[in-house]
């Protein structure tokens, strides 16, 4: 069991997004310390899979509880990406 959300970051960086999204879901369900970490650690693991939607949700979760959580910026970048994606640029 995870016991701080500097312990899911680096899960998420060493042994990657999916064992990150377990550990932070099981420290969200038993913890009531520090969610909105956990919650913008959890976005960084969506993200890291390319599951974009995944990833501003948890930030915005955790925007909802810290709205000066780091996860204001990792949400911004995000939609600044998806905003200059362009899918018809692969269609032709």
């Amino acid at each position: 069991m995870v016991a701080s959300v500097e312990e899911l970051e680096k899960i998420l960086y060493e042994r990657g997004a999916e064992e990150a999204i377990a550990e932070a879901n099981s420290y969200i369900a038993s913890s009531a310390a520090d969610l909105d970490g956990a919650y913008y650690i959890l976005g960084n693991a969506y993200r890291k899979k390319g599951d974009w939607q995944g990833a501003i949700n948890n930030y915005l979760r955790a925007m909802e509880i810290n709205p000066n959580s780091p996860a204001k910026q990792a949400y911004q970048m995000a939609n600044d990406i998806l905003d200059f994606f362009n899918k018809d640029m692969y269609n032709q």
